[in-house]
């Protein structure tokens, strides 16, 4: 017949620790780091659509000069969103709350959709496919991180 034979030593006691910086730096800051160097195009907005972290790539895909040049303004303000139409006006600002960065900050869920932008002045305009997913701090949003990727037809 098998013997097992089980012994326990003293108790488990965590020894005090100094918290690592890592345990500072919010989730939001944390994807921002990661998408300022990131190759695919991509960018982070905070809850109130101001852009947060944007890859060079991204930047150059929506016109915005250096990817620094954009940090902390307004999305909605910074792109030129056109609409659909075959005038291609300017989104007014009902309509280009709906696209999927701010759309996932306001819904707290995955959104994903087209956009419509100007670039570049003369350039013509591109149709951007976009999926973007709200960001957690604890139980609210923070922002959202969208990945972009032109739609070619």
């Amino acid at each position: 017949m098998a013997h097992v034979e089980l012994s326990l030593s003293g108790a488990f006691v965590p020894q005090a620790r100094t918290p690592s910086e890592a345990e500072f730096v919010t989730g939001l800051e944390r994807w921002a780091s990661t998408v300022a160097v990131a190759d695919e195009a991509c960018l982070i907005v905070d809850a109130g659509g101001a852009i947060v972290a944007v890859s060079p790539s991204c930047s150059e895909l929506l016109g915005l000069g250096k990817p620094g040049d954009a940090l902390g303004k307004r999305l909605t303000t910074t792109v030129q969103l056109i609409d659909f139409t075959a005038g291609a006006g300017p989104l007014e600002d009902p309509e280009a709350d709906m696209i999927p960065p701010l759309l996932a900050v306001r819904s707290e869920r995955l959104a994903r959709g087209v956009m419509r932008v100007v670039p570049e002045a003369g350039k013509p305009p591109l149709t951007i496919d976009a999926i973007s997913t709200p960001l957690m701090a604890g139980d609210r949003v923070a922002g959202s991180m969208t990945f972009l990727s032109p739609v070619h037809y």
